[in-house]
């Protein structure tokens, strides 16, 4: 350091001694020149100002937490239609789109063969069934033995089984609605060969309709049979209400879930399958308990703290917090009913500093 710039350093700091020592002498004349409010300290100034907030007052509120899943909407029933055999489609009965009804025929196999197979077991049938009239009455004359005329029996029951089969056989080449429903587009035209593989089109019920979704394992054991849940569909604020009739007993193990079918009546059929649906399930209802907003919660290494209104100053709690919502926290401990929280101006908030309300609201 050279020598100048040590003759500045010692010249600054005589002049800095000088005036802590001069100041007493003139403080009086700097009073009367300047007045005694521009002489106080930025410290004092602050501690002597309130700060301007909204208190909350503190009441008893019902609190529930609310999870909101993404669901699909099922079909109470569906199925592909296809027959049960092979064949050529002689018939074709149903129009693409339109209600059916369980039992309705909707299409057919050619079955002439199995026709006519069915006639000539029939024609057998009563000559068989003459022969065991006759041989009965022979029997109680003891002219024949009972073994002759029980091969006779035989002979008519294995005809009347033989008559059921082809009547079976015949069944399978009619397809017919399994339940109340709309066919869909059909994937067949009439005079095509068909197998059991091949699919004729689709029947659908929508009323009522299955809503599908999934909610983390933590909340399983809040979700019961019956369970109320509400949901919505994209383009539409209507509020849908249906209950749960269906929980999966096996949890996921790579996703930790749980999947959930409710069921919706929809009467009138407004609702389609397959649409998204913003589900809205209530959980964890908690009747007379402290609720306060979010933003007035503090967090600290220590834990977490909110400041409250007392005797005209900011005063410091320690609090306990349970359920969390969006907009709400649920206080265990630190806080009781009759309160007044401060949740404007948090970041200048201090211990005993003095507040100015400017208005109280009251939850509830």
């Amino acid at each position: 350091m050279n020598k100048k710039l040590r003759a500045t350093i010692t010249i600054i700091i005589i002049l800095f001694l000088a005036g802590i020592i001069l100041y007493p002498k003139f403080k009086p004349f700097l009073v009367a020149k300047f007045g005694p409010k521009n002489l106080q300290t930025p410290m004092l100034r602050q501690g002597q100002q309130k700060l301007s907030a909204t208190g909350y007052l503190i009441k008893p509120v019902n609190m529930s937490e609310r999870i909101n899943p993404s669901g699909t909407l099922l079909p109470a029933e569906e199925v592909d239609l296809s027959f049960e055999t092979s064949g050529k489609i002689v018939g074709i009965n149903f129009t693409e789109g339109t209600r059916v009804k369980k039992g309705d025929l909707l299409a057919k196999i050619n079955d002439q063969p199995l026709v006519a197979q069915l006639q000539k077991l029939k024609a057998s049938l009563k000559l068989s069934e003459g022969i065991e009239f006759r041989q009965r009455s022979l029997l109680g004359k003891d002219a024949i033995s009972q073994e002759s005329y029980d091969q006779i029996v035989t002979d008519v029951e294995k005809v009347k089984a033989d008559i059921n089969l082809v009547r079976a056989q015949i069944a399978m080449t009619e397809l017919r609605a399994p339940f109340d429903g709309i066919i869909g587009l059909r994937y067949i035209s009439e005079g095509s060969y068909t197998n059991p593989s091949t699919k004729i089109a689709k029947l659908i019920k929508i009323s009522p309709l299955k809503i599908e979704f999934s909610i983390p394992e933590k909340y399983a054991q809040e979700i019961s049979i019956g369970y109320p849940i509400t949901f919505t569909i994209d383009g539409s604020t209507i509020v849908y209400n249906a209950s749960v009739y269906a929980i999966d007993p096996k949890i996921d193990i790579v996703t930790r879930v749980i999947v959930i079918r409710a069921l919706y009546p929809n009467k009138n059929e407004e609702l389609k399958s397959g649409r998204y649906a913003n589900i809205s399930l209530e959980l964890s209802k908690i009747e007379n308990t402290i609720a306060i907003p979010t933003e007035a919660l503090i967090p600290e290494m220590e834990g977490e703290k909110v400041y409250v209104y007392r005797n005209g100053k900011a005063e410091a709690a320690k609090v306990t917090t349970g359920l969390r919502t969006e907009a709400e926290i649920q206080i265990v401990d630190g806080l009781k009913f009759g309160d007044t929280l401060l949740t404007t101006g948090i970041l200048q908030l201090r211990q005993n500093l003095p507040i100015a309300l400017d208005s109280v609201i009251v939850i509830h």
